[in-house]
């Protein structure tokens, strides 16, 4: 996608000069961050990108600034690039009972954050538009797709949060206990384990992630620098709401009704999300398409080691350029 593009290059850990960050408000006024670029020919305003329009969402307590580097490289290669929070995380806010959990009473706020978002987004950008998401990102941002929320020419999702690791009983069954947990522990408390000290990483977390020991540290020093962005565990409402949606997407014909084309990233060694519920997407979506990664990579394949890293921007650049080329 851009072979001159390197690390060296690139400064992770600062906002690049040609990006904007600003705030976007939603129906009911909650202030939520953004960030964009103007395509290469483009102005800061939303001038006229050559290539089109790409908008990204992180995925459960992450930032954008943790993917910079690719979002620069998609401005770089003529794409007007956007990314934001969602409701609740990172700079914008927190819905649970303290500043570490992260907490949502039910997806479809998020959706309908998404749907509103979108809107005003194609409106003032240039097409074609692809909406693209990691982790829970890609959950909810098919999940908009499904609903008919969204009306992407394309998209593509990095380890998309369509199960939960680890679950080996049924996906109904799992959200029946859940409900219960949830019942009587209550909605905002604490899902898992963070640490002794609230907002203090775990050791061994950068296993989960990424084999990339700077990259990972890159978060870090944006966690220290802007500590508004730190998350902890999810909350158990968290966790119950979200079997809810998974069943929903999965529920017969819903899938099968979406004809947009979608790339879904899976990682068969990922300790955070369910690699079958991945292929199965893949397989049940009428043009969707699966890049399979295994040992080699860890969840954020976004922010991988390079020879990782580089394969998934290719795979991604070259699905764009079949699927939503240049108008």
């Amino acid at each position: 996608m851009n072979p001159d593009h390197s690390d060296a290059a690139f400064n992770r850990r600062a906002i690049p000069a040609a990006a904007v960050e600003s705030t976007w408000s939603a129906s009911d006024g909650h202030q939520i961050r953004r960030i964009d670029w103007p395509g290469v020919n483009g102005d800061a305003k939303g001038g006229v990108a050559a290539r089109g329009s790409i908008l990204f969402f992180p995925g459960r307590g992450d930032n954008y600034e943790k993917y910079l580097e690719s979002l620069q490289q998609w401005h770089e290669a003529g794409w007007k690039v956007t990314a934001a929070d969602w409701r609740g995380q990172a700079g914008s806010g927190r819905l649970g009972d303290d500043a570490i959990t992260g907490h949502i009473d039910d997806y479809s706020i998020w959706i309908d954050d998404l749907a509103a978002f979108w809107k005003e987004w194609i409106a003032s950008t240039p097409g074609p538009h692809v909406l693209s998401g990691h982790s829970m990102g890609g959950h909810l941002v098919l999940r908009g797709l499904v609903e008919r929320q969204v009306t992407p020419d394309a998209m593509f999702l990095s380890a998309p949060m369509l199960g939960f690791f680890g679950n080996v009983l049924p996906r109904s069954f799992m959200h029946g206990a859940t409900k219960l947990i949830k019942r009587l522990r209550g909605d905002t408390t604490q899902a898992w384990k963070w640490s002794e000290k609230p907002g203090e990483i775990p050791v061994g977390r950068i296993n989960l992630l990424t084999h990339d020991k700077e990259r990972y540290a890159d978060e870090l020093w944006w966690r220290e620098n802007r500590p508004e962005l730190v998350m902890g565990p999810g909350s158990w409402g968290w966790v119950e709401r979200g079997y809810a949606s998974m069943g929903a997407m999965f529920a017969p014909g819903a899938l099968e009704a979406v004809n947009t084309p979608v790339l879904l990233i899976g990682i068969s060694n990922d300790k955070l999300v369910d690699m079958k519920a991945i292929k199965e997407a893949a397989e049940r979506l009428p043009n969707g398409e699966l890049l399979a990664f295994g040992k080699e990579a860890h969840h954020e394949i976004l922010r991988e080691v390079d020879e990782v890293r580089d394969r998934a921007m290719d795979g991604i650049a070259e699905f764009l350029d079949r699927t939503a080329p240049k108008t």
